[in-house]
């Protein structure tokens, strides 16, 4: 029998890690890591918590991304996955109809009211890209409306709906679209009234920046939409599972009731990648309309039984731990104890967001002493004073977050869901040492020179 030791591979191989990269896989990433000073090597990681060679303990705020809505390694979906590992089903066999999905939409439609059914994929841009053709299929139109600054995914048909140029320049031509303003119902009608749209797609609050739409938006667009027989498309894909401190971002505002609902990221548990697309039952048989048609729109991995056992683990945790009330009352409290910090700091201009996402935006300081650092560091780059910041968290006080998008001075905090006041004082404490160290001058600038040269090398 032929044998595997992985560990015994990470024990010999694990130094090369950079190197590696480098060589077979994105040439840019260590080279950004190396810039910032990001380079760690990370050996373990535990709920909000990362510990490095030397077993140095880092709290993470990025939670992969809003991956690990539960944490790194919770036990529950742990035991899960064993327990389907060992359990040895006969899981894909294509021709046949097993429990795990079932009882994994069961459990999703529970928390999705006037939606009936799922389709499973494995990313959330597969979620998105499911959600595009349904809505095409259904109401037999090509064009998708998108807003502004939107992030929908990166493959061909969800990059037809980001809202960022940087991450579609060079991949063109693409799928019929349209952007639209977040929260302009004005310019909605207009690209409605041709008759050509099949749905809108939206955030409820944006990932980039973390824009949250404006109150009532998005029931008078889906009134809108529903009068012009397109669709409403909500991408949760981030926002849900309780990021925003309901169990979905568009259930902040009553009477709305979209037609189809992209999510994936947490479902995982951190684990299996998983994605779905909840929606209505009329859409489902417009597109599953025979027999015919029954493997019209599939996924090869989608509904593998160790992503649904992850998913199952995932939901039972959240609703036996409450997680979606924790979420809501820890982002309460940490995004209040930021807030207050906006009038002893100039270089802070606004915290807001909902729930565990929130964005910290930094603007031009008011005194003449820190406008021109300021302005040296715009003048070079748009975003730079915002990786100024990000980078001494890590670097001096072990808390891992991230720029929330090119051009922008913003920071999103999108920690573990499981965080708790401790967390909270521990980052408030470490952000306001930054920021005191950036209104007195000193490293904070000096590494932001090291930015201004790194931005004019890289024109």
């Amino acid at each position: 029998m032929t044998e595997f030791d992985l560990a015994a591979l990470l024990a010999d191989r694990a130094g090369e890690r950079y190197a590696l990269h480098e060589r077979h896989l994105n040439h840019q990433l260590p080279r950004m890591l190396r810039t910032l000073g990001f380079d760690r090597l990370y050996e373990r990681a535990e709920g909000a918590h990362f510990f490095d060679s030397e077993g140095n303990d880092y709290l993470d705020m990025l939670a992969g991304f809003g991956v690990m809505g539960l944490g790194r390694h919770h036990p529950v979906v742990r035991k899960a996955l064993h327990d389907v590992l060992d359990a040895r089903l006969a899981d894909l066999t294509r021709f046949d109809c097993p429990p795990l999905p079932g009882l994994l939409a069961e459990r999703l439609l529970a928390h999705s009211p006037h939606l009936e059914r799922v389709f499973f994929c494995n990313s959330g841009t597969e979620a998105v890209e499911t959600a595009l053709k349904f809505a095409r299929r259904a109401t037999g139109r090509p064009r998708i409306l998108h807003c502004d600054h939107a992030f929908h995914g990166l493959t061909v048909g969800s990059l037809s709906v980001n809202g960022e140029a940087g991450f579609r320049d060079g991949f063109g031509p693409l799928l019929p679209g349209t952007a639209v303003p977040l929260g302009d119902l004005g310019a909605l009608e207009r690209e409605l009234a041709r008759g050509d749209v099949a749905a809108l797609i939206v955030e409820s609050v944006q990932g980039k920046g973390v824009h949250e739409a404006p109150p009532g938006y998005l029931r008078a667009a889906r009134q809108l939409l529903h009068r012009h027989k397109a669709l409403l498309i909500a991408d949760e894909v981030q926002t849900g599972l309780g990021r925003t401190g309901d169990f979905y971002a568009y259930q902040h505002e009553e009477g709305v009731e979209p037609d189809l609902v992209c999510v994936a990221k947490a479902l995982s548990g951190g684990y299996v990648p998983v994605g779905a697309t909840l929606g209505k039952d009329w859409i489902f048989k417009k597109v599953y309309s025979s027999m015919d048609r029954v493997l019209v729109h599939s996924a090869s991995f989608g509904s593998n039984a160790q992503a649904m056992a992850a998913g199952l683990a995932v939901l039972s945790v959240m609703e036996n731990d409450r997680i979606v009330e924790r979420a809501r009352a820890t982002g309460d409290l940490l995004r209040s104890r930021l807030a207050a910090l906006t009038e002893r700091y100039e270089l802070l201009a606004e915290v807001r967001g909902r729930g565990l996402m929130i964005g910290i935006e930094f603007g031009r300081p008011r005194s003449l002493r820190l406008r021109g650092r300021w302005a040296m560091l715009q003048a070079a780059r748009k975003g730079l004073f915002a990786q100024t910041v990000v980078v001494p968290l890590l670097r001096r006080h072990h808390i891992l977050t991230q720029v929330s998008g090119d051009h922008l001075e913003v920071i999103k905090l999108i920690p573990p869901l499981i965080i708790g006041e401790r967390e909270v004082d521990r980052f408030v404490t470490a952000f306001t040492a930054v920021m005191d160290e950036a209104h007195e001058g000193g490293l904070v600038w000096d590494f932001g020179r090291h930015l201004v040269r790194q931005a004019v090398a890289n024109r």
